[in-house]
């Protein structure tokens, strides 16, 4: 018999928080509710959950310290945040501390599960890809390492997912709005700057290969050509 998902919910909100807890549970979930950032922290290492849902705002460590913490030793576990945030910046900001979904409130149980559900398939996938050859590179999407002459540098996560997704479009063009709504929410001007400041950052660390270009297609998007 298959074990059920287990999942973190840090919720400050009691109300919502048992709401969610127990909606969650009779869908066969098993569910840690944890109150406040401190609490999620301790109870994320002792019962090591499948995903996590985090509401930004919380007492003593809120959600997205919470989640840069955790993405510091674990690049893999799924976050969801949960906010009644709704600014451009908000969002971004989710996505740059390790988040790799945003739900605003309020939202609707089926909306939750189908996320959860949808993110935990994607990271079944994550677990099956190692060493993709980009040029003279090995790029290892589930450690999020870039290896170039056995010398290894980490890749931050969003990184490690825009380099993925060049990868899977390989001299094909990478169309910017699809991305941008797929890693960063939206595609508003403060996205675009965001992406383009990581295409940059993934050009300077594949230099050292003459032959691996990211190609910037004006309007439309990029290119990985190796």
């Amino acid at each position: 018999m298959k074990n059920r998902i287990r999942v973190l919910l840090a919720e400050d909100e009691p109300n919502l928080g048992e709401i969610v807890k127990e909606s969650l549970e009779t869908r066969d979930f098993e569910v840690y509710l944890a109150k406040d950032g401190k609490e999620a922290s301790e109870v994320f290492e002792k019962q090591q959950p499948d995903i996590l849902v985090l509401d930004v705002m919380m007492p003593k460590k809120d959600g997205f310290t919470l989640a840069k913490e955790i993405r510091e030793f674990n690049s893999q576990i799924p976050i969801i945040f949960l906010t009644a945030k709704s600014q451009t910046k908000d969002v971004i900001d989710g996505f740059e501390y390790g988040g790799n979904d945003y739900l605003k409130k309020p939202f609707s149980m089926e909306e939750l599960i189908v996320r959860i559900k949808s993110l935990l398939k994607r990271i079944e996938v994550k677990h099956d890809i190692e060493n993709l050859i980009i040029g003279d590179y090995i790029f290892n999407y589930t450690k999020q390492i870039l290896i170039y002459n056995n010398q290894s540098e980490l890749l931050t996560h969003k990184e490690s997912e825009l380099l993925y997704h060049l990868f899977l479009k390989k001299n094909e063009l990478l169309d910017r709005t699809l991305i941008l709504k797929k890693l960063w929410g939206n595609d508003d001007f403060f996205s675009t700057r965001s992406m383009d400041v990581f295409i940059s950052k993934l050009r300077k660390k594949l230099q050292k290969d003459n032959s691996i270009q990211i190609i910037n297609v004006r309007g439309f998007g990029y290119k990985l050509i190796f």
